[in-house]
């Protein structure tokens, strides 16, 4: 199953992300469990400038810092996380829901380590990769965001990297992890359709200053005319014959 199963979905395109996730749609699922964050500030290793966005990079060569439960088998392996944004406060998250945008979108990526040797390796099957995506909103100062913003001007360009130790991951997350989850893709080249979705269903604050920031780096190197990364986001795909589940109950008092 493994290998062909991914194999045939990429080339079908079906399970493309991001989705506009109609909530009214959604199926709570009683069998979803809540997921389980097990994140060591150890393992946090540099900030890069990717060019198209920055990640903060963590080692991924022990189940140091995991993520496991909710919809997953098995413990996966945090890998990396990035943000998507637009180019004013209008517009930047990927996913939308009920229609609509958020200002921008955190993606914490994780890889199936019980299960494959590598993050390449996990990328090519449909059980590979877990994505938690979380929305961000407008909102007071994120101290805990600023820490990482405060080291942007040290990869400024394309290719750039810098040192980031001890940096506590779970302290960014929303009080609730209540979520919805459906089979999708990577969001960037190569649009692998390996990836687990669980987008937060309870966003975090970011101020205007501080998303300004994230426009402020370049996608260009240190020699050539600077150009600046104003927007990174993809269009929302269709979502075919997907179900998304939650694992919130759907009632008046809730979402």
């Amino acid at each position: 199953m493994g290998a062909s199963h991914s194999h045939h979905h990429k080339h079908c395109h079906s399970h493309q992300s991001p989705i506009n996730i109609c909530t009214k749609k959604v199926q709570h699922d009683p069998f979803l469990q809540p997921i389980t964050i097990q994140y060591d500030p150890q393992t946090s290793r540099k900030i890069v400038n990717m060019g198209h966005c920055f990640n903060v990079e963590f080692d991924d060569t022990t189940d140091m810092s995991v993520l496991s439960d909710g919809p997953l088998t098995g413990y996966y392996r945090l890998r990396q996380f990035h943000f998507h944004w637009g180019t004013t406060d209008e517009d930047g998250s990927e996913h939308v829901i009920d229609g609509r945008v958020y200002p921008a979108e955190m993606h914490i990526v994780h890889w199936n380590s019980q299960k494959y040797m590598s993050f390449e390796e996990a990328s090519n099957h449909a059980d590979g990769l877990a994505v938690i995506g979380i929305l961000l909103e407008i909102g007071e100062t994120n101290t805990v965001l600023q820490t990482i913003i405060d080291h942007l001007h040290e990869v400024k360009t394309k290719g750039k990297e810098h040192s980031f130790k001890r940096y506590h991951l779970s302290s960014l997350l929303p009080e609730d992890l209540n979520y919805w989850t459906y089979p999708g893709s990577l969001t960037t080249e190569p649009y692998f359709e390996c990836v687990t979705w669980i987008v937060l269903q309870e966003a975090i604050p970011i101020s205007s200053q501080q998303l300004a920031q994230f426009r402020s780096l370049l996608c260009t190197s240190e020699y050539e005319n600077p150009v600046p990364i104003l927007e990174n986001h993809r269009p929302v795909q269709r979502v075919h014959d997907r179900v998304v589940r939650s694992s919130r109950m759907i009632n008046n008092n809730s979402y």
